[in-house]
């Protein structure tokens, strides 16, 4: 028997399966991601409109990864296209061909102190050392009470404190007493728990895999 035209078309048409409206499923899934991303503006909006407090702050950028001083450094030039002025004091480093220090000491409102001789393997001098640091901290505390400067950065300062050179209680004390909107940027592995305390910002960068270890010199631009 041969099947009618009419018969093969009913066929077809229970045999073929539904075509996805892709049209349709495209609306449902912008509309899952718009009301998403509605959620999170609620929540970002809500908490920016907590955030009412206007102060100096202090920050912290520690731990074993590369990138403290390098963070610091991009703040610097963050706070430089505001207008404000800058104090960087540079403890432990002594050398004055790095990158930061050309490009950094020829801005005008960058006031910038090496006040390091060198790693400790190098000058392997206690009481020249402490001597030194103490020196470097007189600067930093004409810094910290100039009210002009409006972000300080002290660039590996946790190792004079580590190694006993300045007194800790001391240096809390200073910080404590600066003008009040004046920011403070602190680097260096293993920063004490006190500072870490008495700081509004912490971060502590990670070491997952450096070149160094490779046999890689240090690299201008990137580490200098």
């Amino acid at each position: 028997m041969v099947d009618s035209e009419e018969d093969r078309e009913n066929a077809a048409c229970h045999c073929a399966p539904p075509q996805p409206d892709s049209g349709k499923a495209e609306s449902e899934r912008e509309k899952r991601y718009r009301e998403r991303m509605q959620r999170k503006k609620e929540v970002i909006d809500s908490a920016i409109a907590r955030a009412d407090q206007n102060k100096g702050l202090l920050l912290i950028l520690t731990g074993n990864g590369k990138g403290k001083s390098s963070s610091a450094f991009g703040m610097i030039a963050r706070a430089l296209g505001h207008g404000m002025r800058v104090g960087v004091a540079q403890f432990i480093k002594s050398r004055k061909d790095t990158g930061e220090e050309a490009f950094f000491q020829h801005q005008e409102n960058v006031i910038w102190h090496v006040l390091g001789e060198g790693f400790t393997w190098d000058t392997q001098d206690l009481a020249r050392d402490s001597e030194t640091a103490q020196r470097g901290w007189a600067i930093v505390q004409a810094m910290l009470r100039d009210p002009t400067l409006d972000l300080i950065v002290l660039d590996e300062l946790t190792y004079p404190i580590k190694f006993g050179w300045l007194d800790l209680t001391m240096v809390l004390n200073d910080l404590k007493n600066r003008p009040p909107m004046q920011h403070v940027v602190i680097t260096g592995r293993a920063a004490p728990d006190a500072l870490c305390e008495a700081a509004d910002t912490v971060t502590e960068m990670r070491d997952i895999k450096h070149a160094y270890r490779a046999g890689i010199q240090a690299q201008k631009g990137i580490d200098l």
